[in-house]
């Protein structure tokens, strides 16, 4: 029993942890995680980014996705795979990495979200 109680004790951190740091990082922002491993991250896109997206012929979801995967290695799920409303965006990511492994991810997704503002902004 206590090593099932560890393991949600863990999970429970990790989400914490997902949620409270999308929540400080500009353009981003994460609901509380409820009894799922993964979370939903809304993002604010700028206008020039959604304009990149068209041109790519790309949803705006997907653009970010491919974005944050071709320069960090970090592969999230674009939210229009789920029915987003028209004109939000999201993408889905897990909360299972280790917490050295999701602390270091996170401090990725942190530096892409910087530079993609600064480039699309």
């Amino acid at each position: 029993m206590k090593e099932k109680e560890k393991c949600f004790q863990s999970l429970k951190e990790r989400a914490l942890l997902v949620v409270s740091t999308f929540n400080s990082i500009e353009g981003l922002s994460c609901n509380p995680a409820q009894g799922a491993m993964y979370c939903f991250v809304s993002i604010d896109l700028p206008p020039k980014a959604i304009e990149a997206a068209k041109k790519a012929n790309q949803t705006p979801d997907t653009f970010y996705a491919f974005q944050l995967l071709e320069q960090t290695g970090i592969c999230v799920v674009p939210g229009s795979g789920f029915g987003q409303q028209p004109g939000t965006y999201h993408f889905r990511t897990t909360i299972l990495p280790q917490m050295d492994k999701l602390k270091h991810m996170l401090e990725l997704f942190r530096k892409f979200q910087e530079k993609f503002l600064t480039e699309y902004k």
